[in-house]
């Protein structure tokens, strides 16, 4: 098997295109033991997921976490599954083919999109191998992580950087790195808020409750945690919130360690504690719905919010492939693109295929293909 992969059967003159990659986290392939089995070996072992020394969590994770929590997790998805498949994969590819539209109408050049995901399939070595197919020549990444952390977007340049490492051509690269503060994207957040406060009512207070990180990552200098503090900020802003319609909270935690506080669970049993018997939650980190907000959110932390003397949790749905959602990620790669020939105003589909005609023909009278 050769080190590198390139394109044998490439021909001078080939149509180059410009391909989007979106990635997001993955999702095991059923909602059985077995597969999130697989799912959790993957991920766990990311070391941009856990820092510690490789030999010491082989053997936590081999011996201790991947014999007990598969199960568990299995029958949350279990929870969540629908008849289309894992909510996450279902949700990112309905984004990935509204982009693929609207930046086909708005481009004059061609332009394949792909969607990849850091754990189980498709991966991101499937979906570039497949833009690859496509004789992509200029790649954006587009991981679906509005909020940067070294776990989630830099993991995803890791995988991206090890799948590109076997190419024997490399594309020209740009990654968006996060979008957390775009116009586009907290306008979308707040408009998901209000139709959801017109079609359900408006509860007393709004919780948004971001995925935690153990704090030490902060202390390192990950700018993930205030990064989601910008965020809601700004949604509350946008939204006219007082300082005390609102809060931020932080959900998924595991193990002993400290992570970034408070904590959803905790944070939801004080409330109702306080007095409060009906709360918002809305998750501006997941550009899609998956096991944390629909089961996590809408399932267990409603009943810990309802244990506590609360009355009723209502969980705002992630921003999924809602139009203005998709409208505003095809406007966030527009803005990436910049500068590429498929992006130029005076890029002509005809003249290009002029050039590669021609360029076709030089090759052949000197001998190449």
């Amino acid at each position: 098997m050769p080190r590198y992969v390139g394109n044998p059967d490439y021909r001078h003159g080939t149509t180059e295109s410009l391909g989007v990659l979106a990635a997001n986290l993955g999702t095991p392939d059923a909602p059985t033991t077995a597969a999130v089995r697989r799912y959790l070996a993957e991920f766990l072992w990311d070391p941009r997921i856990i820092e510690l020394p490789r030999p010491l969590w082989w053997l936590i994770l081999h011996g201790v976490i991947l014999r007990i929590r598969p199960r568990r997790s299995a029958e949350a998805y279990s929870q969540v599954w629908t008849d289309e498949g894992s909510p996450l994969l279902v949700w990112s590819q309905k984004q990935a083919a509204g982009l693929q539209k609207e930046l086909s109408a708005a481009l004059p050049g061609p332009v394949h999109v792909a969607l990849g995901m850091r754990y189980g399939q498709p991966s991101i070595e499937s979906a570039l191998d497949s833009l690859r197919a496509a004789n992509v020549r200029r790649l954006l990444v587009l991981p679906l992580y509005p909020q940067y952390s070294a776990t989630t977007t830099a993991s995803t340049f890791d995988a991206v950087a090890a799948a590109l490492s076997r190419w024997r051509w490399l594309p020209d690269l740009r990654m968006i790195s996060d979008y957390h503060a775009e116009p586009g994207y907290i306008d979308a957040l707040a408009a998901s808020i209000r139709e959801h406060w017109g079609a359900h009512g408006r509860s007393q207070h709004l919780v948004m409750s971001f995925h935690g990180l153990p704090h030490r990552y902060l202390e390192a200098g990950d700018p993930y945690h205030c990064y989601c503090h910008h965020t809601a900020r700004l949604v509350a802003g946008t939204l006219g919130l007082g300082d005390d319609d609102w809060s931020v909270s932080f959900q998924s935690r595991v193990g002993r360690e400290e992570w970034l506080r408070p904590y959803t669970d905790e944070h939801l049993k004080s409330l109702a504690a306080n007095g409060l018997r009906q709360v918002d939650v809305v998750c501006p980190g997941f550009s899609a719905d998956c096991l944390e907000t629909l089961e996590e959110i809408a399932v267990e932390n409603a009943g810990y919010f309802t244990g506590a003397g609360g009355e009723r949790l209502s969980y705002i749905p992630a921003l999924n492939a809602r139009a203005d959602h998709v409208s505003f990620l095809t406007q966030l790669v527009l803005k990436n693109l910049r500068g590429w020939p498929e992006v130029s105003p005076g890029f002509r589909p005809d003249d290009r295929a002029a050039e590669l005609a021609e360029s076709a023909a030089i090759a052949g009278k000197a001998g190449g293909r």
